[in-house]
């Protein structure tokens, strides 16, 4: 295989019902906006340099797909799974989601050299993080 030389991005897109709720929440939560990117129906929240989370309004994000927009409260439409850097980096993220107005996805998960917790957002997404002991997975 071919060196890289362009770093792969994500960009998931998510459909919300109000975009300055969306922004407030993932504010508090500890991530920034890209205002280049955000409007009254649209907010770019930056997760990392590679990932980013497009908030789009639901009549906005219908455009982009000939499906139904799922409607996260009532089904899942996907478990979206950040990694963390420590079991307290894990804890201080979904407290923070919870205490900007989140809610428990699930019970937390430990699994010796794995931990997660899990929220969900105002719009039901289900966001799962967990550190990894590296050490234990590698050969």
């Amino acid at each position: 295989m071919a060196a890289r030389t362009h770093q792969q991005m994500v960009f998931i897109n998510l459909a919300v019902q109000d975009v300055e709720l969306s922004k407030k929440f993932f504010t508090e939560v500890g991530y920034d906006l890209n205002p280049l990117f955000c409007d009254d129906e649209t907010a770019c929240v930056t997760i990392s340099d590679t990932i980013v989370l497009m908030l789009l309004q639901e009549k906005k994000f219908a455009r982009f797909t000939v499906k139904p927009v799922a409607d996260a409260t009532r089904s899942t439409e996907a478990l979206i799974c950040l990694s963390a850097e420590s079991r307290r980096q894990v804890d201080e993220l979904v407290d923070r989601a919870l205490a900007a107005g989140g809610s428990p996805a699930a019970e937390p998960s430990e699994m010796g050299f794995m931990y997660g917790r899990s929220f969900l957002d105002p719009d039901g997404h289900h966001f799962e993080v967990l550190w990894m002991d590296q050490s234990a997975v590698q050969g």
